[in-house]
């Protein structure tokens, strides 16, 4: 299960895996695009593909998304889960907007709503199952492409949520960004943790795909921006600034390979950078164990998990 599989290198993902005659289940919150893409899969690979609509910005969606694909392994319409790849996100400039559950957009974006999906369905996954976060290079604020377009503040998910409603200056979009990815580091982390202390197979995995410039981090720019950014030249810059760039084809397949491949440690940072996927530190507060407990028991809260819903593999 894919969300954002429908395109930028959610697409190229699911493209790749097909060939590998790998089912799909699509996630998504455009159901026209999210249902061309399964049909042209379905009639290139021969492969099974289901498409679930999920807006992962609403809780609500969320639930409505994870209690349809577990339907349909109760009744066979697809198989019990060997992966979940959280992967849609975006940027949001400008001055912070919100959700239908009052949080800010990109937070709820990026990190919130996967949150809550793997609460709902990492009892659906296969014993040696695994999940991939799509993370950000930009989430570390000691590297150039952490100061990129803002570094990332220490996260509070109370804070984050509510920033600009709090009666304090809001985060700039860039900050709200790079700290929603830094949030999916901490997760990644402390899942594999949890998952390890009840004793369980499953694989929990942060991913960068570097900077593209028809996704993610740089789509909601211009598109001559865009374009430039994508020029020879400019990328040759950029990398000379030391930022990590990434291709959407080949960033997609990396994405895959880190979804199948047998080789991939749990509880590691890996990175697409200069044609090169390797495994790489995060940023030192990615680290931060007591951070991410916290993250985790406020993340909770937000979005309403009762112990009734908590996973019974880490009760």
């Amino acid at each position: 299960m894919i969300t954002g599989g429908h395109s930028g290198i959610g697409f190229e993902c699911v493209k790749r895996l097909a060939t590998q005659g790998i089912d799909l289940v699509l996630a998504g919150r455009n159901p026209a695009k999210l249902e061309a893409a399964a049909s042209s899969i379905r009639s290139g690979a021969g492969v099974k593909v289901a498409a679930v609509e999920l807006d992962v910005s609403s809780l609500g969606s969320v639930r409505t998304a994870a209690a349809q694909c577990r339907q349909m392994m109760e009744r066979g319409a697809i198989s019990r889960l060997q992966a979940i790849l959280c992967n849609a996100g975006a940027t949001f400039r400008g001055d912070p907007t919100y959700t239908g559950d009052a949080y800010e957009l990109t937070f709820a974006t990026n990190y919130l709503g996967h949150f809550l999906l793997i609460q709902l369905l990492l009892d659906s996954l296969k014993e040696d199952g695994r999940v991939v976060f799509t993370a950000s290079g930009t989430h570390d604020p000691d590297t150039a492409d952490g100061k990129f377009i803002g570094r990332a503040v220490r996260p509070d998910a109370f804070a984050l949520a509510k920033t600009g409603l709090d009666g304090n200056k809001p985060l700039s979009g860039g900050t709200r960004y790079t700290t929603s990815k830094l949030c999916t580091v901490l997760h990644a982390y402390e899942l594999h943790r949890r998952l390890r202390a009840a004793g369980l197979g499953i694989s929990s995995i942060a991913y960068d795909p570097g900077a593209i410039a028809e996704t993610g981090l740089l789509r909601d720019l211009p598109g001559p921006a865009r374009a430039m950014i994508g020029s020879p030249p400019v990328r040759w810059l950029m990398r000379r600034m030391g930022l990590a760039l990434g291709d959407l084809v080949q960033s997609g397949h990396a994405l895959a390979g880190l979804a199948t491949a047998k080789n991939v440690g749990s509880g590691r940072y890996y990175q697409w950078k200069d044609g090169v996927l390797g495994e790489r530190r995060s940023a030192a507060m990615s680290y931060d164990e007591e951070l991410a407990q916290a993250l985790w028991r406020d993340s909770k809260k937000l979005v309403g998990v009762g112990s009734d819903e908590e996973p019974e593999r880490l009760k």
